[in-house]
């Protein structure tokens, strides 16, 4: 099912309700909702899984910058309380809990909500992983909300542990720098594995017959194409928001990081664009593949019925039952036929080898 149709289906679940209404949209990747702290500072990084919400009461006095991660949203509940906890807009609570968001930075008084996909190719043919990733920028305190467990987060935090100083010594605008850094740096291995789906593509047009398989190959690799397109087309536009926000929480410093973000979006978008171009041109290939396969049949044909047309015209001929027929009554008719028509392939065939046909 396509990323247009699972959209409309699981947006249905939200028809009729309130604006703000908490309801989880999208698939239920993980049961189960998980909530690991990361809290460090210059000196000292503790790492802990916590087991009530309550105990996140403690980050707003904190003296050190505070990485929240909740992984799963089926549990709209858990959602809910680190809102009211925090003093989240319920709008942006939806938003967290919607999973088929369009990447964007929204600005509040006192927090900043930034949404975008985390993209991973999965299995031999190229198939594309997403996930949806939510971030809340507050003082000292980044909240992030992932759909289920897995390690895309790991280079981040392997930063934050071996860490020697400058990474724990920014604050948290410098840490939401590295999580999207990371997550759009994770698009240059997607690119890698569909450049190599596209190779394989070609060297089966180029070197082999095309199948039907491959269109099939052809137009998934559109279809994810097309998809990956559409989550990674608006990060552009998201960082330069950041750019331009005049909010305290981003410091002017982590502008220099953010417009090498920016350089990162720009050149995978235009990777994107490259290679949707090249899959239309191997599809290209694959029509002339068919259509030159198409006239060697009809070349094949074609000299076949060029040899049988005259044939049968003189069978024709010789086959009407009239009684008054000379060459029926001559001695050396019948022969001579054969004689003439052996030597009309002959003649024909010579002619097209001349015109390589054959």
């Amino acid at each position: 099912m396509n990323l247009v149709k699972k959209s409309r289906r699981h947006a249905s679940r939200k028809t009729g309700l309130a604006p703000g209404s908490l309801v989880h949209v999208g698939d239920v990747l993980v049961e189960s909702t998980s909530i690991s702290v990361i809290d460090y500072n210059k000196d000292t990084v503790r790492e802990t899984t916590v087991t009530s919400i309550d105990e996140l009461q403690s980050l707003r006095s904190a003296d050190t910058v505070t990485w929240v991660i909740v992984e799963g949203l089926a549990n709209v509940a858990v959602v809910e309380k680190i809102g009211e906890m925090f003093g989240i807009h319920q709008l942006v609570l939806e938003d967290i809990l919607n999973t088929h968001q369009r990447p964007k930075f929204e600005e509040y008084d006192d927090y900043l909500y930034i949404v975008l996909k985390g993209m991973i190719a999965v299995g031999e043919q190229f198939t594309v992983d997403y996930e949806q990733i939510s971030l809340l920028v507050l003082d000292n305190v980044v909240f992030a909300f992932k759909e289920k467990k897995d390690d895309l987060f790991a280079p981040v935090i392997q930063r934050i542990r071996t860490s020697k100083g400058r990474f724990r010594s920014l604050g948290a605008d410098f840490l939401t720098y590295s999580i999207l850094d990371g997550i759009i740096d994770m698009n240059f291995v997607l690119i890698d594995s569909l450049d190599e789906s596209i190779t394989v593509l070609e060297d089966q047009l180029l070197e082999g017959e095309p199948s039907k398989a491959t269109l099939n190959s052809i137009q998934r690799l559109k279809r994810e194409i097309v998809g990956v397109r559409r989550y990674v087309s608006p990060i552009r536009e998201l960082i330069n928001e950041m750019l331009r926000s005049e909010s305290r929480l981003i410091d002017e410093k982590t502008h220099i990081y953010l417009r090498d973000v920016s350089d990162h979006a720009i050149r995978i978008i235009e990777s994107i664009e490259l290679h949707r171009d090249i899959i239309s041109g191997l599809l290209d290939i694959y029509i002339s593949s068919v259509s030159n396969r198409m006239n060697e049949v009809m070349k094949v044909l074609t000299v076949f019925a060029s040899i049988f047309i005259p044939l049968t015209f003189l069978t024709g001929i010789y086959g009407m039952n009239f009684e008054y027929m000379p060459e029926l009554h001559w001695r050396w008719a019948y022969p001579a036929l054969w004689v003439f028509f052996l030597s009309i392939p002959s003649v024909l065939l010579v002619y097209f080898k001349r015109k390589n046909w054959l």
